[in-house]
């Protein structure tokens, strides 16, 4: 698998309204089947007077566990397009739950299909979206007067500081891929005349926001 995607809050709701039927969107994280039925049952609990609670949700790296729900919609018109509308957008280890509450007017199969897939797409436009990378930690230590500088540097080259403590000195930490970290350092050493620090941590997953 080449890029791995996912959402930030653990958690998430949107809703609309198509011809006085209300639509509501929930997501959330998971990391097992089990966490999947959980969340399912709680929306289901939560929106017990619903029409519908169409589900759709993707397990593992590579999608190992794919399954859905049309939860009494006309077969292929709900929990596939929720299915595929999550795999569009190459969201992984992730539940999501489509409640409608029926306002009178019939949609038909492909009005229903648009629907859902369309209140799924148009939710994920609003939530926050991050995508995990193998990186190495770096935790770079210098004095407070070339903290702005630093910052600047960061940004106009695209790193990200996920943390920052302050005591004598700033110490920020900053996740690097393995195969730039020689540069990085080198880069940096050279910006600020070895007025800098590093501490090489392990490589580990970080999340980053997607822009």
């Amino acid at each position: 698998m080449t890029k791995y995607l996912t959402i930030q809050p653990k958690t998430f709701t949107w809703e609309q309204e198509i011809k006085k039927s209300r639509f509501i969107l929930s997501l959330a994280r998971i990391t097992s089947e089990g966490d999947a039925r959980d969340f399912i049952e709680k929306v289901s609990k939560t929106h017990y007077k619903a029409t519908h609670n169409v589900f759709a949700y993707v397990l593992g790296e590579n999608d190992a566990i794919k399954r859905y729900s049309d939860n009494g919609e006309p077969s292929g018109t709900a929990g596939v397009p929720l299915l595929e509308v999550l795999q569009k957008n190459e969201l992984h280890d992730i539940v999501a739950v489509v409640t409608r509450y029926f306002g009178g007017i019939k949609l038909g199969a492909g009005g229903l299909i648009r629907a859902y897939a369309g209140t799924a797409a148009e939710g994920l436009k609003s939530v926050n979206i991050v995508e995990r990378l193998t990186r190495t930690k770096v935790t770079i230590t210098l004095d407070y007067k070339h903290v702005d500088s630093l910052t600047y540097w960061l940004t106009k080259h695209n790193f990200q500081v996920i943390d920052s403590q302050y005591d004598t000195n700033v110490h920020i930490v900053v996740p690097v891929a393995e195969e730039t970290l020689l540069q990085f350092q080198t880069d940096l050493t050279n910006q600020f005349s070895g007025h800098i620090q590093f501490i090489i941590g392990d490589e580990t997953h970080f999340e980053i926001p997607l822009k």
